[in-house]
């Protein structure tokens, strides 16, 4: 059977669009905003408040919540941090203001014209990276459907950079929508979804059915000598380097589900039954019963963003956060049926087990690294401490001087006997926006950040991973492979897509000075650069041996994190609060009578909450 397999385009029905665009709106300054009125309002304390602004309400759908239990149905908490005004129809967003001719909002710099509106002007750099990104587009059959992962025209063997991928459309796909762009996002979550029932095999056999493509490229084929049509060609891991299933391509169409309908407020896409369907199916794919003893999910090595041999099999954090966050979206969007209850059942059930394991296991600080190095071994029993058995002496000599005292964060990686002791970025910051870790875990990550800046941010930000896989380490792990030699690429180069991650997770945690810092360190080189996929050495100081030109997601990156800081309302929808009611669900069965007693009440660190 030929691997490209024929798409017919379908119609889809236009998104509301979303016109609340900070970038290119104007805003009428009030003095004294009517509070008094029946409001709806979750905390903005996050963010520095001195001034504030109205405009009009755009078309956001009415607050609605769909699972969050098998038993319930509450409305979604997230919806805050906008002050809505239900009688007069406007949102009152509060900023960041200077007395002066120009004011800053959120580290963005506006001026103030003579009829008292404010409008925000571009810099030359995003201006230039809204170029590049368009150019980026793919279309089939006339519609966006995505952006190429690199648009380097001086690149004359783009490899697979010429498909779109998934992951790496995720922020390019934030960046329209925060500019109000909905249509691109909308088909390309309809197209990929469509993509998700094909046949794909691999040397005679076939992945779960849920399973989403790394990417797919647009083609055009001949059906007769005057007749061409466009397909769509995907690629399941059948093609990629090493034949590895993309894992994370299923949770971030998840995650960019759920962020379409929150910021567009077009809720009609993820109730349609095929949508529905779809979720559906990546759940049953990661809820599958196995041989496996923790809720962590086990993948090999290569199967997400660090998508080569990199010593990141088995449990790696960043699957577990990014899979946490798609537990999240899909209990808030799964309607509730006698179809879907015992899979809404379940997630809650994975969702309360594995936010236990990550936040009692995972977690090191000055305290926990300590406890580990006391560790006894072979103990045999159901109450043991080291219930890894892990061996003090694979504590890396490193680690000892580099955590601080006020910092810590969650581990890469945790098996049998084996910790793996790198901080992971990418994990660590959805560990945060999903509030995977607890309040005082992820604001302890950030200190870590702020502590080691110069490790993890250093002259460009950020790295994938510290410290890189060095001499004999980096010979047997990844093979000698010569692309992930220390300091460059997955291993331990510096990735700047990843900054609108740390600016979510700032803005969040009520830091957004930090990722204003590191955006602005980012900005003063990317455009001169000519937006690299990564920089190389311990600092970040030269373009990568064999990083891309004109990466699409450096560049949206940058792009989203501006559009975030710029508008924290809109940062506040993608990111989750705590959920008290998942702490207090316990799947397990245990009673205290009972001969071996639940882990969540012998937990040792008691980090449950806080």
């Amino acid at each position: 059977m030929s691997t490209i397999h024929l798409i017919r385009k379908f119609s889809t029905k236009p998104p509301s669009r979303f016109y609340r665009n900070l970038f290119f709106s104007t805003f009428t300054k009030e003095s004294t905003p009517d509070l008094s009125r029946t409001t709806r309002t979750i905390s903005t304390q996050r963010f520095i408040s001195s001034s504030i602004w109205r405009f009009p309400q755009s078309n956001l759908s009415p607050n609605r919540g769909f699972s969050t239990s098998v038993e319930t149905n509450p409305t979604d908490k997230s919806f805050g941090r906008i002050h809505v005004d239900v009688q007069s129809g406007v949102i009152v967003e509060r900023i960041h203001k200077i007395e002066s001719e120009e004011e800053t909002v959120s580290g963005v710099n506006v001026e103030t014209s003579g009829d008292g509106k404010v409008v925000r002007e571009e810099s030359e750099a995003e201006k230039e990276a809204w170029r590049i990104l368009e150019d980026a587009v793919v279309r089939y059959c006339g519609s966006p459907v995505g952006t190429v992962a690199a648009n380097d025209p001086g690149d004359k063997m783009p490899l697979n950079y010429d498909q779109v991928f998934i992951r790496d459309f995720v922020p390019s796909a934030l960046a329209f929508l925060l500019k109000g762009e909905g249509d691109i996002v909308r088909n390309f979550l309809l197209h990929t979804l469509q993509l998700q029932s094909w046949e794909k095999t691999v040397d005679c056999y076939s992945p779960g059915q849920g399973l989403m493509p790394a990417s797919f490229k647009v083609r055009t084929v001949a059906l007769d000598e005057n007749t061409t049509e466009e397909v769509l060609d995907p690629d399941f891991g059948e093609s990629a380097i090493g034949r590895v299933a993309p894992v994370d391509s299923g949770l971030w169409w998840i995650i960019l589900l759920r962020a379409y309908g929150k910021i567009t407020g077009d809720f009609s896409l993820q109730e349609r039954i095929d949508v529905q369907t779809g979720i559906k199916l990546i759940m049953n794919l990661c809820l599958a019963d196995g041989f496996d003893m923790f809720p962590t999910l086990l993948v090999t090595d290569g199967s997400c963003m660090i998508d080569r041999r990199m010593g990141i099999h088995g449990h790696p954090l960043e699957i577990q956060s990014l899979f946490y966050s798609a537990l999240r979206c899909s209990r808030e969007m799964l309607s509730v049926n006698d179809s879907s209850k015992n899979l809404v059942r379940a997630i809650n059930n994975r969702l309360s087990a594995l936010s236990f394991h990550i936040r009692e296991y995972y977690w090191v600080d000055i305290k926990k690294i300590n406890e580990i190095y006391r560790y006894k071994t072979e103990e045999y029993s159901t109450d043991a401490t080291n219930k890894f058995n892990i061996y003090p002496e694979q504590i890396p000599p490193w680690l000892m001087d580099w955590i601080p005292e006020q910092g810590g964060y969650l581990l890469g990686n945790l098996q049998p006997a084996h910790m793996d002791f790198r901080f992971f970025s990418l994990g660590n910051f959805w560990s945060i926006v999903s509030s995977l870790g607890t309040p005082k875990q992820n604001e302890a990550i950030l200190n870590l950040i702020e502590a080691k800046w110069e490790d993890i941010i250093g002259n460009m930000p950020l790295k994938i991973c510290y410290p890189a896989l060095e001499y004999d380490d980096w010979r047997i792990i990844t093979g000698s492979d010569p692309k992930n030699t220390p300091w460059s690429y997955h291993n331990s180069g510096s990735w700047p897509t990843l900054l609108w991650q740390f600016t979510l997770a700032c803005m969040k945690m009520g830091r957004p000075e930090l990722a204003e810092k590191a955006i602005a360190l980012a900005e003063k080189r990317l455009m001169a650069d000519r937006w690299p996929e990564y920089y190389d050495t311990r600092s970040g100081k030269f373009i990568g041996k064999q990083s891309r030109l004109y990466q699409t997601w450096t560049v949206a990156g940058f792009l989203t994190s501006k559009l975030l800081l710029a508008n924290p309302e809109m940062a506040s929808l993608l990111f989750w609060e705590e959920d008290y009611e998942l702490l207090d669900i316990c799947a397990c069965g245990l009673r205290k009578s009972d001969r071996k007693k639940c882990s969540r009440v012998a937990a040792k660190t008691q980090i449950l909450v806080r």
